[in-house]
C-alpha cells in the first residue's frame, strides 16, 4: 500500500509519498513525472504516517533555516544507473553544487556521461530531500528542474548559492 499526504510549502504544495515506512517520492504541484490526481490516504499503515509526518516536519525546518540534511528513511525505485545518480546527490552538500560532468566523474564516468546523469537527476522522485537542486549546467547556468526553474533558483538561494541563481 502507498500514502500520501499534501503539505504546504513557501514554493507550493508538495506531495509525500510513502510505503512500507520509508518515504519514496516528493513533487512540487505541476512538477514534471508528478502522480496526477492523487488525494491524501485517509487509512494509512502506522510506519507510513510516522514517515510522512517526519518528513513535513524536517521539510517545515529545511524552508525555516533550520535544517540543511534530511534523516527521514528513503527508499529508491529506480534503474541502477537512477538509483546510483540519486545517492551522488546525496553526498553534495547544502550550500555547494555540482555540475552534470562533475557528477559523472564522481560516479567513475567520462564527462561525456553528463546527458545520462542529468537524465537520471530529471527523473529524481524525492525532490529537495534528495538535492537534484544542487546540479548545475557548466559554468553554472541553471538548467532544468522538474519542479521548474524558479524554485531550483528559490532552492539555491535558500542554502546561499546567490553566485549561481543570477
Amino acid at each position: 500500500m502507498t500514502s500520501y499526504r499534501h503539505i504546504d510549502s513557501p514554493l507550493g504544495t508538495v506531495l509525500l509519498r510513502a510505503r512500507d515506512g520509508h518515504l519514496t517520492g516528493v513533487f512540487f504541484a505541476g512538477q514534471k513525472y508528478h502522480p496526477a490526481g492523487i488525494a491524501d490516504s485517509l487509512d494509512m499503515p502506522a510506519a507510513d504516517a510516522a514517515v510522512l509526518g517526519r518528513a513535513a516536519a524536517e521539510l517545515g525546518e529545511y524552508f525555516a533555516g533550520r535544517r540543511d540534511r534530511f534523516t527521514v528513511p528513503l527508499h529508491f525505485a529506480g534503474s541502477p544507473f537512477q538509483q546510483r545518480v540519486w545517492h551522488a546527490l546525496l553526498q553534495i552538500p547544502c550550500g555547494a553544487t555540482a555540475s552534470y560532468g562533475e557528477l559523472a566523474r564522481t560516479l567513475g564516468l567520462p564527462p561525456t556521461h553528463a546527458r545520462a546523469v542529468g537524465g537520471a537527476v530529471g527523473r529524481n522522485p524525492l525532490s529537495v530531500i534528495v538535492p537534484c537542486h544542487r546540479v548545475l549546467g557548466s559554468a553554472g547556468a541553471l538548467t532544468g528542474y522538474a519542479g521548474g526553474i524558479e524554485r531550483k533558483r528559490a532552492l539555491l538561494r535558500r542554502e546561499g548559492v546567490g553566485a549561481a541563481t543570477g
